[in-house]
């Protein structure tokens, strides 16, 4: 009997385990939806309500349709209306649009007054259902239309442009190039710049509008997106552009990760794309840049560019003027002249040639060389001028200003002695700023390093002999240890590396004022050259007198908009720029006139012609006043006059 019992639980067991069947189908488990014929249908109506707005308006039209077809039918079965109704005998069609009447216009029914009872109560219950109904598509539209107005907000649609500016991310540095492009692009039709960066459109838009005054006629577009996402990528049409503008992300660890990688979706499949300018921050990924964008791209490194501008402005006074009127597009920049009536001439002949433009080089086939020897033939050459627009451009000579030969200088330059230099602060430019210095130091120059974070990295250097002194650059009696007669030059970098942009220009505010009163005291000569991170602290700079404020985010903006409009700048700004070939000099204006003299422009450039140079400008302290630019007036007219007084500099292109 146990052994029975025992028996009868386990199958009792077993079958309580065994899942429970509906009759002689499988077994079904609990946790399977049934699928009736309701809920299919409802599957399908949620599949398509889910379609968005225009699924919406089509079964309220369906809804529609349904409500006056019902309503139409027991019109005109059932005899509601008056006998006497002249609409009685119409048709069925024509009760059907009156029908419709009644459901979307509630008024309809108060021209009803005179039918009977039946007719009106039925005709009121279309009416009320019609009101439902044109309620529901009211809200439904109004709501598709703030859908798709949030879509746009979000700047999620592509762009259709051609010939126009791409611009990838954002930085501080966005603001300058959009001004600058606003600029340049004032002689096209109907220009277009598109700015795709993974922000908010909105806020790009408003942005722009706080920083830039005037668009000058250009349209600018925003998209939201990542520049490294293929598919973000193409809302902005960048292979139908006219160039691509890459800008080194703002706040990122690696950005020249980004950048390399936003190059790598540009060159996707080896499609076709427009000249790519780029940021790179660390010189170390510039060669890994290269092997992505290939010749299609200008790789601009900002740290040794502004190094080497502050070297070079730090060297003569007034040269920062001179290079930011280059490399804007406000006033006189560099253009290439290629169709022109000169074939014969020689390039010192070519330089009197025009009268409110500067030719300062040729294009051979090795590339641009700029100061080539007066005697140099420029048969079928393209010209580098400096003018002021190159739709004022014209291969006709216009000059007729004829130089005065009587009144060329007979001054000399002088010989190279030992310098002793001051470079306060430091930054991740500093090595590179030591290396440039070091290429113009004459063998047995001093150079002195006073910074407050850190220990600097000095370079191995050939002519500089560097000594480093820790301390607080803000301070008064540190600075004065330092600061001190006889030196050649001081350059004020800032903490960039350390503080935030405005914290850093302040300190460099504070140390410039002190740095201007101690040698004050000393009747000193001394240039000083800042560096700055925000273009609206140059004008508080000036307080200070400083002799000439490189704002390096503002320079760099400027390179790369004047390399995303002509490539073949590149080449010309790494001359002016390097250490090689011809440069900017800013020498005795006695050199190529006689002093005390009054002399056109033309007679200035005879005077530079005779010492194998290239003169494109002149600084005096008479042209000063109220100006920003230190009194530097690049490619006057050859017509102008000057009084040569004491201090004044020619500004040429020279090879030393």
């Amino acid at each position: 009997m146990a052994r029975t019992g025992q028996q009868m639980r386990q199958r009792t067991a077993k079958a309580m385990a065994q899942p429970k069947t509906s009759g002689s189908g499988p077994a079904r488990s609990a946790t399977t939806p049934k699928s009736s014929l309701g809920n299919r249908l409802r599957y399908r109506f949620d599949n398509s309500m889910s379609r968005g707005t225009p699924a919406l308006i089509a079964w309220l039209c369906v809804a529609t349709l349904v409500l006056i077809l019902v309503f139409s039918l027991i019109v005109w079965v059932l005899p509601l209306r008056d006998d006497s109704d002249p609409m009685k005998d119409d048709g069925f069609f024509r009760e059907l649009i009156q029908s419709l009447f009644h459901a979307l216009d509630p008024g309809t029914v108060a021209g009803d007054g005179s039918s009977p009872w039946r007719f009106l109560l039925t005709m009121l219950l279309l009416t009320i259902g019609g009101l439902f109904i044109v309620s529901a598509l009211i809200g439904v539209i109004a709501a598709g239309i703030d859908t798709k107005l949030a879509d746009l907000r979000r700047g999620r649609s592509i762009v259709l442009e051609k010939d126009h500016t791409v611009i990838l991310g954002w930085s501080d540095s966005i603001f300058t190039i959009v001004r600058e492009l606003t600029v340049a692009n004032e002689s096209r039709r109907k220009p277009v710049v598109v700015i795709l960066a993974d922000r908010d459109k909105v806020e790009m838009e408003e942005d722009l509008r706080a920083k830039v005054d005037d668009f000058r006629g250009t349209r600018i577009i925003c998209r939201s997106g990542s520049p490294m996402d293929l598919d973000d990528l193409a809302l902005s049409s960048h292979q139908s552009a006219r160039s691509v503008i890459l800008l080194a992300p703002e706040g990122s660890q690696d950005p020249d990760s980004e950048v390399i990688k936003t190059l790598l979706a540009l060159t996707h499949g080896g499609a076709e794309t427009p000249r790519i300018v780029a940021e790179i921050r660390n010189p170390t990924n510039l060669e890994a840049a290269r092997l992505v964008g290939a010749d299609r791209t200008v790789l601009l490194d900002i740290r040794e560019t502004v190094a080497k501008l502050v070297v070079q402005t730090s060297r003569q006074s007034g040269a920062a003027a001179v290079y930011t009127e280059l490399f804007d597009y406000d006033g006189d920049e560099i253009y290439f002249l290629e169709e022109h009536s000169l074939d014969g001439k020689t390039y010192g002949e070519a330089q009197q040639a025009f009268e409110e433009a500067t030719v300062i080089g040729l294009i051979s086939p090795d590339g641009p060389e700029l100061n080539p020897l007066p005697d140099t033939r420029i048969d079928g050459h393209t010209l580098v001028v400096v003018a002021e627009d190159d739709s004022t451009l014209a291969g006709e000579p216009n000059s007729v200003a004829v130089p005065d030969l009587d009144q060329l200088g007979t001054g000399v330059g002088e010989e190279e002695h030992p310098t002793q230099a001051l470079l306060i602060g430091w930054n991740e430019r500093a090595p590179i700023v030591l290396r440039e210095l070091d290429h113009y130091a004459p063998p047995g120059s001093t150079l002195t390093v006073l910074t407050s974070f850190g220990v600097p990295a000095v370079p191995g250097l050939r002519n500089l002999e560097v000594t480093v002194a820790p301390g607080p650059t803000t301070d008064r009696a540190t600075l004065e240890e330092h600061v001190l007669a006889g030196l050649d030059q001081v350059i004020v970098l800032c903490y960039s590396d350390d503080l935030e942009p405005q914290a850093a220009d302040a300190r460099t505010l504070v140390t410039l004022l002190h740095v201007r009163d101690i040698l004050s005291r000393y009747d000193s000569a001394t240039p000083v050259v800042s560096e700055m991170l925000d273009d609206r602290n140059r004008v508080l700079a000036q307080v200070a007198h400083v002799d000439d404020v490189v704002v390096s985010g503002e320079i760099v903006s400027l390179l790369v908009t004047q390399l995303s409009e002509d490539h073949r700048l590149e080449a010309v700004f790494g001359q002016l720029l390097g250490n090689e070939g011809s440069e900017i000099y800013l020498r005795p204006a006695e050199w190529y006139v006689e002093p005390g003299a009054e002399v056109s422009f033309a007679t200035i450039v005879a005077g530079a012609i005779r010492r194998n140079e290239t003169a494109i400008g002149y600084k005096s302290e008479a042209l000063a006043v109220g100006d920003v630019s230190f009194g530097v007036r690049v490619n006057p007219a050859k017509s102008e006059t000057f009084r040569v007084l004491p201090g004044d500099r020619v500004v040429v292109l020279a090879d030393d």
